[in-house]
């Protein structure tokens, strides 16, 4: 698929959250979304960043933002990072890859000096009628949150 762009219209998806239940985009229509991707439960950069989304997640959702994380871990995985973490939004599970590939997030990475493929750490920004409005791909971990407010002022 084409990289989207501001503009485009978000990807449909529907998965099954950290506690095996079907989450779809539309279930959030006339919510604003931020929908973050990133590479793997239990590892420091996305701990920092799930936990930035969970210590500002109310002033997110009294300011009409519903947060959903997605990897490619399993429902288990998720489901312990979510309790580990007192994490209160959902975490979307993606083992087949469907919708890193839908967003264009699935791509080569380097560690080490050693190339291999993975998840793109990005976060989108959806309107409520599912228009992307914001991308951000140089996510700053400690401050999620805060970059995608930035964006809205």
């Amino acid at each position: 698929m084409a990289k989207l762009k501001i503009g485009d219209k978000a990807p449909a998806i529907t998965a099954k959250n950290q506690h095996g239940e079907i989450i779809s985009l539309h279930d959030f229509k006339g919510k604003k979304v931020i929908l973050y991707f990133y590479p793997k439960d239990n590892t420091p950069g996305c701990t920092a960043e799930a936990c930035n989304f969970r210590d500002n997640y109310q002033s997110l959702q009294a300011e009409g933002f519903e947060v959903i994380g997605v990897s490619t871990n399993t429902e288990r995985s998720h489901r312990n990072f979510a309790n580990k973490f007192n994490l209160p939004f959902n975490l979307l599970v993606d083992t087949d890859q469907e919708i890193v590939n839908a967003y264009g997030v699935w791509g080569e990475k380097m560690l080490f000096g050693r190339s291999y493929m993975g998840t793109l750490r990005t976060t989108f920004v959806i309107d409520e009628q599912g228009i992307i409005t914001h991308i951000i791909d140089k996510v700053d971990n400690e401050n999620a949150s805060g970059q995608v407010r930035a964006l809205l002022t």
